[in-house]
């Protein structure tokens, strides 16, 4: 997937070069002169990274940075700076930056580091593959099933119609709904409560039961019941 950069930088060669480089190398680009322009383009576009100039015309990019993560970015952040001073780089870092780059910068080099913030930060943002609920889990990647640790074999409508209860922990699911996310038609059916029967019975080898009957209404997934 294409990665979207914020370049912010004051000195239209710089963010020349930048852009251009960046382009070039396949990446997304968006620019912005002031920290107030940055703030703005990142809530609209949310980008995969922010190039960020520590010193900004309107204050400083650690403040930008800091107003970032306020704000619930999880962009991997890259101070660009003149300084060299090690309190001001532990500072930025502080604020919640990734990486810095000093200039004046080697391309290659700012290309690799940057490379391996995007690594970073999107490997942190990639949602957990297990749903979990009380002490069953399921992997959605390797399609496996444990319950207490022990593993729980199921068919592949087993594994459909327990990843949706997963997905729903507590909520009464009608079996009109039931079959329109596991089976994909809207028909009253039997298969429902024949489906539930089979992952109940299965799940109840190893702990209490977890699928609660609502007569009438449907079923839910939901612990400690009696």
């Amino acid at each position: 997937m294409t990665a979207r950069i914020l370049v912010v930088d004051d000195q239209p060669n710089i963010v020349d070069l930048l852009e251009t480089v960046l382009s070039f190398h396949g990446f997304v680009v968006d620019t912005a002169g002031t920290g107030a322009a940055a703030l703005a383009l990142a809530a609209e576009h949310r980008p995969d990274l922010v190039l960020l100039d520590v010193m900004l015309p309107d204050g400083d990019g650690r403040e930008v940075c800091r107003r970032l993560r306020a704000g619930g970015c999880d962009a991997g952040v890259v101070f660009l700076t003149a300084r060299d001073a090690r309190q001001d780089l532990i500072t930025g870092l502080a604020y919640g930056g990734d990486d810095w780059i000093t200039k004046p910068f080697d391309v290659e080099v700012l290309l690799a580091r940057l490379r391996a913030v995007l690594r970073r930060t999107r490997a942190a943002a990639a949602p957990d593959p297990v749903l979990r609920y009380a002490d069953v889990e399921l992997d959605q990647d390797t399609l496996t099933v444990r319950r207490a640790g022990a593993a729980v074999q199921l068919s592949p409508t087993e594994l459909k119609l327990l990843r949706y209860f997963l997905q729903n922990p507590g909520r009464v699911l009608s079996r009109a709904e039931l079959l329109r996310a596991v089976w994909e038609y809207d028909l009253d059916s039997n298969v429902v409560d024949t489906y539930v029967g089979y992952v109940r019975r299965k799940l109840d080898r190893h702990g209490p039961s977890l699928i609660v009957t609502h007569r009438g209404f449907g079923y839910a997934l939901r612990a400690g019941q009696p």
